[in-house]
């Protein structure tokens, strides 16, 4: 590995958007023998050293989105040089798992680099995908189907990778061709569940798996986790305003529109509700092409998915986590 002066990160988190990476990489954080970068979601490896193309960045609030990303060499080194000397230093960028680029790059830049995968339910992924799209404003189609339905166009159109609802959770081919530039033993996969289910022997087999002290890392409260805001008059106004704002937050610092958009943000919070089930012809639809997918997913990890495949998902992360679920979980 080049990197005699320790400032590359030792493992990522790679994947996959909204399967608990974001609260993974809070809890990893309170280990003492582990450095997880200030900046989370830096997206270094999803650059080639330059900055992120706007053609790439069309979408709903794209543009504004990518004024955050490090992609200078410097600066994202930079976000190590705090390391303590002996940890074990890692950043948490979800979208490498899907980025086939950013594979090769995160291998050529760190050969022994360990990945930390998180899987989820592709369905119940997609669903809060758009759910956090739609609660921050972003997504203009008050529709989940018909918003998947447009995937294909929109990133034909050149929209973000947070917007490919159904490509995210093509786990299968990601694994795949992460293990054409990753040695199968530098990657730990996992499922979502058991994050949430058992967080305490989940963090323990990941601090195990990147050489740490098991015991040590505890739970933090959940974050990123969206309400859903129905599609109300009041809604589309704001959501309308936001949009504005986002496009104009492409020529100002990103602090600077993250200040601005705060009081748009808890507005429309305000309106939130309990998240409706999805129903179960929208599952079938939206999990029918994932079939081969999962199936691939099942030949690599040797371990069956086949819970992913009925009628009903486990619910969002509240759902999941409420005190009246009493029962086992079952996915």
């Amino acid at each position: 590995m080049t990197d005699p002066d320790g400032h590359l990160p030792q493992f990522v988190i790679a994947g996959a958007p909204k399967a608990g990476t974001t609260a993974l990489h809070a809890a990893l954080a309170t280990h003492p023998a582990l450095y997880l970068s200030p900046v989370k979601e830096p997206k270094y490896y999803l650059t080639d050293g330059r900055p992120p193309p706007r053609s790439g960045h069309r979408g709903p609030g794209d543009a504004h989105s990518a004024r955050e990303w490090v992609w200078r060499r410097a600066q994202y080194r930079a976000l190590f040089a705090g390391a303590p000397a002996g940890t074990v230093r890692g950043e948490s960028t979800p979208f490498y798992l899907h980025d086939r680029a950013a594979h090769a790059r995160l291998a050529a830049d760190v050969p022994d680099v360990k990945v930390v995968v998180v899987v989820r339910d592709p369905v119940d992924r997609a669903y809060s995908n758009w759910v956090h799209l739609r609660a921050d404003g972003l997504e203009p189609e008050p529709d989940f189907a018909v918003a998947v339905r447009l995937e294909r166009q929109r990133v034909a159109a050149g929209w973000a990778p947070f917007w490919h609802y159904r490509g995210l959770g093509r786990y299968g081919e990601q694994l795949r061709d992460l293990y054409r530039h990753v040695p199968r033993e530098q990657v730990l996969v996992f499922r979502y569940r058991q994050l949430v289910d058992d967080p305490r022997q989940t963090l323990d087999r990941v601090a195990d798996f990147l050489g740490v002290p098991t015991g040590v890392a505890h739970t933090v409260a959940a974050e990123n986790v969206k309400p859903f805001v129905p599609d109300t008059a009041r809604y589309r106004v704001l959501s309308r305003l936001t949009r504005a704002g986002a496009v104009l937050g492409a020529y100002v610092p990103p602090q600077v529109w993250r200040q601005a958009g705060r009081p748009l943000i808890a507005a429309l919070h305000a309106g939130r509700a309990p998240r409706p089930a999805l129903p179960v012809e929208v599952r079938r639809e939206l999990l029918a092409p994932l079939l081969p997918d999962i199936a691939l997913l099942e030949e690599l990890t040797a371990e069956s998915f086949a819970d992913w495949k009925g009628d009903t998902g486990r619910g969002d992360f509240r759902s999941r986590t409420a005190p009246s679920d009493t029962a086992p979980a079952s996915r």
